[in-house]
């Protein structure tokens, strides 16, 4: 199968999720849309700010089909509420008919309060203070109990089901496939050392995660305002796993610049709950594993006509070489000291 091939096939039930039918859905909900209504920029879901009459303003995520069941989703609507009643700055659905999710026309939907803010600013030593000791708090409500429906964020889940599904489809070039397949294999008998790997996943604890804390999931408010600080949002890809997972996507720039945001992050996080330091050996791992289930991700998209849009680079021979690159950069990088702070 080719990526053409692949987006040429039937539509996408996207395509069926139109403005009359978001406004229906709210309106099931006893909620009337004064028919301002405007798309958020999300590729998994769908996800649109609209104003109702009575002069509030919510934001409604329809649940990409087929991707987690309704017992998952509703699993991560717990894990919101838990938060928010631990008075934890996330975005937690509303309940609503006695529910937090719903449906309408065949999607999944739920509905939560508009929060404004920007992007952290990541290079503030105080900024990443504050951000640390949420995500402590957020991790010591994550510890309280188990994921029962939703995954874990390991090699198997992340990498091995991601070359498996890219190669079972066919979507990589041949002229380069070989090659992939050998910088992911080098790359996943390093990764199955660490203790992501399934014969050592229980040497360190894991615990429910945020599990995609990157700057664009953090609304950020001057902390003189009411409530300032840092929101989180956006928990579609709550996993259980380790707790570094919710740290070194805020990281960025060279190793230096990289240890100084770390230690801001541990700073405050060691506020609240203690990190275990051996964690940090688990960065780079947890970095070649998001690589490679990107890709997987993207192609297993490819039918959503948003993709090839935003995405028209993917999939190429060139796209692919490099990913070896990437991968065999990944390979050098796990093989040096992690970082410390």
């Amino acid at each position: 199968m080719t990526l053409a091939s692949s987006s040429s096939s039937s539509a996408h039930p996207y395509e069926s999720l139109t403005p009359d039918v978001v406004l229906d859905a709210l309106a099931g909900l006893g909620l009337y849309g004064d028919g301002r209504l405007m798309a958020l920029n999300s590729f998994e879901n769908r996800v649109y700010q609209a104003h109702l009459e009575d002069e509030r303003t919510v934001v409604l995520k329809f649940y990409r089909p087929g991707r987690w069941s309704d017992a998952q989703i509703v699993e991560e609507h717990g894990f919101s509420s838990e938060l928010a009643a631990a008075e934890v700055p996330v975005v937690a659905p509303f309940a609503l008919a006695g529910a937090t999710l719903h449906h309408h026309a065949g999607f999944a939907f739920s509905v939560s309060p508009y929060r404004g803010g920007r992007r952290p600013e990541l290079d503030d030593f105080e900024v990443l203070e504050w951000v640390g000791r949420f995500l402590a708090r957020i991790h010591t409500v994550g510890a309280a109990r188990s994921f029962v429906e939703r995954p874990t964020l390991d090699l198997a889940s992340f990498g091995l089901a991601s070359r498996d599904w890219l190669l079972t489809h066919e979507m990589i070039p041949l002229d380069v496939q070989r090659d992939w397949e050998k910088a992911c294999s080098e790359a996943f008998e390093m990764i199955a050392a660490t203790a992501l790997g399934a014969d050592t996943y229980t040497e360190m604890k894991t615990l429910r995660l945020h599990g995609d804390v990157h700057p664009g999931n953090i609304l950020w408010t001057p902390t003189d305002r009411p409530d300032g600080g840092p929101h989180f949002v956006d928990l579609d890809d709550a996993r259980t796993g380790f707790a570094v997972q919710d740290l070194w996507m805020l990281l960025s720039g060279d190793r230096a610049e990289r240890t100084a945001q770390l230690s801001g992050l541990l700073e405050g996080y060691e506020q609240f709950r203690e990190f275990d330091r051996r964690e940090l050996a688990l960065i780079e791992a947890l970095r070649t594993l998001r690589q490679i289930h990107y890709s997987a991700w993207l192609a297993r998209r490819w039918r959503d006509p948003i993709f090839p849009i935003n995405f028209p680079w993917f999939g190429s021979s060139d796209y692919w070489k490099g990913q070896i690159q990437m991968l065999q950069d990944q390979c050098e990088a796990m093989a040096e000291e992690p970082l410390y702070a």
